[in-house]
């Protein structure tokens, strides 16, 4: 993980309340299929956790990209990690929609499948809208 020295946590960002919920296909375009996990995470093992669980169904496991996005909150100061999973830039666009809605103690995970036509700069609409998905049900 890397620390923001700009980035605090002031106490009223908007934190996950279970530890791991699933919206399946919640986006399908030109065979390409996207699902959106969430979870709340406070520490690295959290973290490794989080994706164990996820990948413990070989439908995840066996996904094209599982790119994700982590912000945790410790001592007033906000840390940030992401992946890609080979999709890249993914865990980046991931990463600026939770710092926009300031989102903390989160991890939120896009899982791709992809379904044989390059959706080029549409992936990152949908990994967007997956992710704002997420964040409007936790």
């Amino acid at each position: 993980m890397t620390k923001q020295n700009t980035q605090f946590d002031f106490g009223n960002s908007k934190k996950p309340t279970n530890n791991f919920k699933q919206f399946e296909q919640i986006i399908q375009d030109r065979g390409s299929k996207y699902t959106v996990t969430t979870g709340k995470v406070q520490s690295r093992e959290d973290i490794k956790s989080f994706l164990r669980q996820l990948k413990s169904n070989k439908k995840y496991a066996k996904a094209t990209h599982n790119s994700w996005a982590a912000r945790i909150s410790h001592e007033c100061a906000i840390y940030e990690t992401k992946r890609d999973d080979g999709e890249v830039g993914a865990g980046m666009v991931i990463l600026r929609v939770m710092q926009k809605e300031d989102v903390t103690n989160c991890i939120i995970c896009v899982t791709r499948w992809f379904g044989g036509v390059k959706l080029m700069n549409d992936r990152f609409k949908h990994l967007q809208d997956a992710t704002t998905y997420a964040l409007n049900h936790l």
